[in-house]
């Protein structure tokens, strides 16, 4: 059993228990969509062809996880005028995991089967939403070690400044009055 279904701008052959990669549907995973525009329907040995979608027909599934896909290079160059342009794309998808087919309003696969369908697909977003909040978590420890670095780095531009020293850019430079002290002679300026 299969059908064809449209989605965007694409037509993709789906099975029960099937994951497929659309375009990125604007659900979050574990969300339940109904694909409505079916254009064929194979069951047993009977066939439906929508003209131009079936009527009653819909595909269910469930969304398992979202990613991006591989990273194309689109170049436009124009020889003997300069002219190069590279710029990089990357796809966001979302899979989908099929728990059912439905055609003329009537499920085309048992109950034990799309529940058994359903709980895969539960348990697969479960799983992708358990990666991402880990992901997170890490992230946000990160964050709050870069925040604790910076905190060390002004407690040492505090010291600096009751010592002291001024800092310019990236290197500490001394006081005049301090260098004229040490070696009795005013410090040359530049500019004026």
């Amino acid at each position: 059993m299969y059908a064809v279904i449209e989605t965007g701008g694409k037509q993709y052959r789906v099975s029960p228990g099937q994951t497929v990669e659309v375009e990125l549907l604007p659900d979050t995973p574990g969300a339940t969509v109904e694909l409505d525009r079916v254009l064929l329907v194979s069951a047993d040995d009977k066939t439906l062809i929508g003209q131009p979608t079936i009527p009653g027909g819909k595909v269910v599934a469930t969304i398992a996880r979202e990613g991006r896909g591989e990273k194309i290079i689109v170049f436009k160059y124009k020889s003997k005028k300069r002219y190069r342009r590279t710029q990089g794309h990357r796809q966001d998808h979302s899979y989908l995991l099929v728990t059912d087919i439905q055609a003329e309003g009537a499920s085309l696969i048992s109950d034990e089967e799309r529940a058994r369908f359903e709980r895969q697909a539960n348990r697969a977003a479960h799983r992708y939403e358990a990666r991402l909040s880990a992901a997170i978590a890490e992230l946000g420890a990160l964050i709050s070690d870069l925040a604790g670095a910076e905190a060390v780095g002004d407690t040492a531009a505090v010291a600096a400044d009751e010592e002291g020293i001024e800092e310019t850019g990236s290197a500490a430079s001394i006081p005049d009055e301090e260098i004229e002290a040490e070696t009795g002679k005013a410090p040359k300026k530049k500019g004026k």
